[in-house]
């Protein structure tokens, strides 16, 4: 174990911002982070014990307790449930002898849930060892149980068990046809850095990861700080359930992808740029560091790009499994090896990103769009979509629809549209952007895509009629207990009390003043909580109370309320909660 951490740590250039990069190594060869392993490493990055225990503890798939030579994982994501995952995880763990959740006696084989692993178009969907497996079945099943008996390493199974389909369903501007390699490069040193970051301006392109900010706006602002060390980094740490579109952008367009960032630190002035990869792609690695590697070869990437003087490479970080890594400040905490705890803001990236300096954070989307922009003009992009939502948005789209996959549209597109190409029928309602997101009726199919209207980061989960919408809502709820980081009370308290509440009215045990104090504890974690994830985690519940109030209204004990009842009335009080100064303690005490 010392001489392999030794390796790691030579490889890694004696750097404690690398700390989860190595400590992900060491889970994958001893499938644990042993006391001993943390002695060793405290003592050559020479921290603290404390901080390295930290962050396993933080991340989802490191562990301080031996997981197994096999650690499988499904997905428990709403999209696996609709399509039987309780049932096979229960085939699963008794054809194994383990329950799930735990490690078998024999030590060779570890079966437990983890959040959605970007596969909803194919699931039921999981990890071994860090890998994706995708439609799980019965005869799926038997074939890597035999496997594992047999104790045949993971990297001689079959690659049909590892296969990941892209789903490609229908393109528009960005996916019909990939940009050649260097394309957007020289058309941006031929017109000229200022020129190009114009065009981008001119495109309006937005931020595609939901928040929607202004491209080249953002861009701008990190151009013009004094700091003359600066960063660019790609978002691809897309962990709300129900997207998987960046995982098939960065199978398909990777070249694009790393043009896009190019440009943007030849604007910017950037030297370095990092690609933070979720831990669930960890099968894209291998090819995406030979994507890098050839650019390099080409001169696209490295000392004196296409010899315009311009010094800039990417590097490859992957992630850990935790969703807050999505948010752009947890996500530069993790970078710099630590847990992705969101920092307080302002001073915002651009200004104080990675290791302080700054940093311009975009998604996976935006750079691809980006370097499009800079190929076509910006005119050509803004022709399309709306005046607020210029160009085209790229939906990951499941549930229960006939063509599960990646679609392409022009902000503006109405909700009919999409659905009736997808083959979606007798629809009950979508959730949008996931579960931070919105979920909408089947009385709104006339609204659009876009930040005037539905803004989402790519998510489309379709229900149809048969679905019990609590069913989701619970799912999406326990997610974001789940995924809390714990920095705030409002969230870490939050969250829980609002699973215990939605438990106890779904499960028959409610009354009409229970669901007055959920929708009171909705608001409060909405208005106090520190960063995004606790700001939404009552969406699922706040939107489909909304529509739906006859459907929580029905689960409450029948002495609960008087004939004639009125929940939205009921509801009044609670909806207009606003300015509570002592939030946190408030949710304390109706903990305690």
């Amino acid at each position: 174990m010392k001489e392999f951490i030794q390796k790691q740590f030579e490889k890694n250039h004696l750097q404690s911002v690398k700390l989860l990069s190595i400590l992900r190594e060491i889970q994958a060869e001893f499938h644990f982070i042993s006391k001993d392993a943390i002695e060793i490493l405290a003592n050559l990055l020479k921290i603290e014990r404390t901080q390295i225990i930290s962050v396993v503890e933080f991340y989802h798939f490191l562990s301080l307790e031996f997981r197994g030579k096999y650690e499988i994982f499904l997905s428990d994501s709403i999209t696996d449930h609709m399509l039987d995952k309780q049932s096979l995880a229960n085939y699963f763990a008794k054809k194994l002898g383990v329950k799930l959740g735990q490690l078998r006696g024999d030590g060779l084989v570890s079966l437990d849930n983890t959040a959605c692993t970007g596969m909803c178009d194919q699931g039921p969907a999981g990890l071994i060892n860090g890998y994706a497996i995708t439609q799980l079945s019965k005869p799926r099943i038997d074939e890597i149980v035999s496997l594992i008996e047999q104790q045949v390493p993971v990297e001689d199974w079959s690659k049909e068990i590892f296969k990941v389909a892209d789903n490609i369903c229908k393109t528009d501007l960005l996916l019909t046809e990939e940009i050649s390699q260097g394309s957007a490069l020289q058309n941006t040193f031929k017109q000229g850095l200022t020129e190009t970051l114009a065009e981008i301006n001119l495109s309006g392109l937005r931020g595609r990861g939901g928040a929607g900010f202004n491209t080249a706006m953002k861009w701008q602002f990190c151009s013009q700080e004094k700091e003359t060390a600066r960063y660019v980094v790609c978002n691809a740490d897309e962990g709300e359930p129900g997207t998987f579109k960046d995982r098939v952008l960065l199978n398909q367009y990777a070249h694009q992808v790393f043009e896009g960032m190019t440009l943007c630190a030849a604007i910017i002035g950037a030297k370095a740029g990092f690609l933070y990869l979720r831990a669930e792609y960890l099968h894209l690695y291998s090819k995406l560091e030979a994507i890098l590697a050839n650019r390099r070869d080409n001169n696209l990437l490295g000392k004196n790009i296409l010899k315009q003087g311009v010094d800039f490479d990417i590097e490859i970080r992957l992630g850990a499994g935790a969703y807050i890594c999505g948010e752009e400040s947890a996500l530069i905490e993790s970078l710099e090896g630590k847990a992705g705890i969101p920092r307080n803001r302002p001073p915002y990236p651009v200004v104080e990103g990675y290791l302080n300096k700054p940093t311009v954070v975009n998604n996976v989307e935006t750079f691809l769009a980006a370097a499009k922009i800079a190929l076509i003009g910006g005119q050509a992009f803004a022709n399309l979509g709306t005046k607020q939502s210029t160009g085209t948005k790229i939906l990951s789209i499941s549930g229960d629809c006939e063509h599960r996959g990646i679609y392409e549209y022009p902000f503006g597109t109405t909700i009919n549209t999409i659905l009736n190409n997808c083959g979606a029928k007798d629809v009950l309602g979508i959730q949008i952007g996931g579960p931070s997101g919105t979920f909408i009726s089947n009385q709104e199919f006339d609204r659009v895509i876009g930040f005037e209207d539905l803004a989402t980061g790519g998510s489309f989960i379709i229900f149809n009629q048969q679905r019990n919408i609590l069913d989701s809502v619970r799912n999406f709820t326990d997610f974001f207990v789940d995924e809390s980081c714990g920095f705030c009370t409002p969230c870490r308290v939050g969250t829980s009390l609002l699973k215990k509440q939605l438990d106890k009215i779904v499960d028959g045990h409610g009354s009409a003043g229970d669901i007055v104090a959920l929708e009171e504890i909705c608001q409060l974690v909405k208005n106090y909580s520190h960063c995004g994830l606790g700001q939404t985690a009552a969406n699922p519940i706040l939107t489909t109370l909304q529509r739906y109030p006859e459907v929580y209204q029905k689960q409450l004990k029948a002495i609960s309320y008087e004939p004639g009842f009125d929940l939205n009335a009921s509801l009044a009080p609670a909806r207009k909660l606003a300015n509570r100064d002592d939030a946190g303690a408030y949710l304390a005490q109706v903990e305690d």
